[in-house]
């Protein structure tokens, strides 16, 4: 191996990877290097043997439960958006053609003891018992309207601003009962709890947009995809991104010192590149 590299990049957690592809894309020399013999650091997915390894030592898992290869466990499971921010990341940086990917065929609430599916089509919406025929239409009005709704267009903002009145009172001018709120609030924008009430009522409008976008992109039944094979994929991607320009990977490292330190030239350089990212 050469010893003199642009960039040495410790861990392949996701930002990592991502780092060590963006810099290896703009002709730096690149070398990666990890601890572990796997992608994906704190957030990677485990065969068998390695969750195993993990948690257990060294204890080898029983014949009973499978082979190893079947497995891919992630350490923090996580649904991402068909339209979100890090699909057009993967998609702009050209990732996606290391990645496979599946529609989650649907997401569920638990309602008044029942458990019931969030609706992603129309027929779906009239034919569930989340609402009542009257709160359906009620319902209706508010989706339509930020369906319609464009920040740039004053237009379609019917005499609201959005950035001054809260969640709460734009959710208010429908009439719109507890539980309706609480499907929109939670199921819909995705609000781990009830601050957003008193938040800026764009922020519930743009989460909203971005689900139905989602719901729209893939017609798989929700908003959500999942890498075929687990979320430690998309570091691994963006490790081949590298790797296909020259980025240097080595895994299993628990040792390693760094005795020379980037230039300031070149730091500024990295700063510009993450800005470019994010």
């Amino acid at each position: 191996m050469d010893e003199e590299y642009d960039v040495i990049v410790l861990g392949t957690g996701l930002k990592e990877c991502i780092l060590s592809g963006l810099l290896s894309v703009d002709r730096l020399k690149v070398l990666h290097m990890d601890r572990n013999d796997y992608y994906g650091g704190d957030s990677t997915s485990l065969n068998l043997n390695q969750l195993w390894k993990r948690f257990k030592g060294d204890e080898t898992p029983p014949a009973s439960i499978g082979a190893s290869r079947d497995y891919n466990v992630d350490m923090v499971p996580k649904f991402m958006m068909a339209n979100g921010a890090l699909v057009r990341v993967l998609i702009h940086t050209g990732v996606t053609k290391y990645l496979s990917f599946k529609a989650v065929d649907g997401s569920y609430v638990f309602n008044k003891g029942k458990i019931h599916k969030v609706p992603s089509t129309d027929m779906e919406a009239l034919k569930s018992p989340l609402m009542g025929l009257f709160e359906k239409r009620r319902a209706g009005k508010f989706f339509l309207y930020v369906q319609d709704y464009k920040e740039n267009d004053p237009s379609t903002h019917k005499g609201l601003d959005l950035t001054k009145m809260t969640s709460k009172q734009l959710i208010s001018k429908y009439g719109l009962d507890d539980n309706t709120i609480d499907f929109i609030g939670h199921a819909v924008a995705l609000h781990k709890d009830d601050s957003y009430l008193s938040e800026p009522a764009i922020e519930i409008v743009k989460r909203m947009k971005l689900y139905a976008e989602s719901v729209a992109r893939f017609q798989g039944g929700s908003p959500y995809i999942y890498p075929l094979y687990g979320l430690g994929e998309l570091p691994q991607g963006f490790a081949r991104l590298s790797a296909v320009y020259g980025g240097t990977y080595m895994l299993n490292k628990p040792e390693c010192k760094v005795h020379k330190y980037v230039t300031k030239s070149s730091i500024s350089h990295i700063i510009s590149l993450v800005i470019w990212a994010w």
